[in-house]
């Protein structure tokens, strides 16, 4: 069975850091594009940061840019967002998804985590 799990959400106070981590269980995630998504409440689900399966390269949405780092640790099968400076708009269910593309949008991403939520507030 194929199954994406994420972890390390929680609160966190406004410009403090969070890592979260996506690992496997049957898939090589270094196969893959990976990608971190996101859902506000009353809002869509959006790709944020995403890291291809070719040469490493990352896409970041501009709100994240310079704050959120993608990562892989291939010898733990597992991909890392890294959350800095963050801030109550970040607040969300924080999903990540594997797909077979250099795209960042939803539609082409297949195998999906069940989602850890990030609240920041003070």
């Amino acid at each position: 069975q194929l199954q994406l799990v994420e972890s390390g959400g929680g609160l966190v106070q406004p410009g403090g850091s969070l890592r979260l981590s996506c690992a496997s269980l049957g898939l090589t995630l270094d196969d893959y594009a990976i990608g971190w998504f996101r859902q506000a409440p009353g809002k869509e689900r959006v790709g944020i940061a995403c890291i291809n399966s070719s040469d490493g390269s990352t896409y970041y949405a501009d709100y994240v840019k310079g704050r959120f780092t993608i990562s892989r640790d291939n010898a733990k099968n597992t991909v890392y967002l890294q959350m800095n400076s963050l801030k109550p708009e970040d607040t969300a269910v924080y999903y990540c998804a594997s797909g077979n593309s250099n795209s960042c949008l939803e539609r082409f991403y297949d195998y999906w985590g069940q989602g850890t939520q990030v609240t920041v507030s003070s």
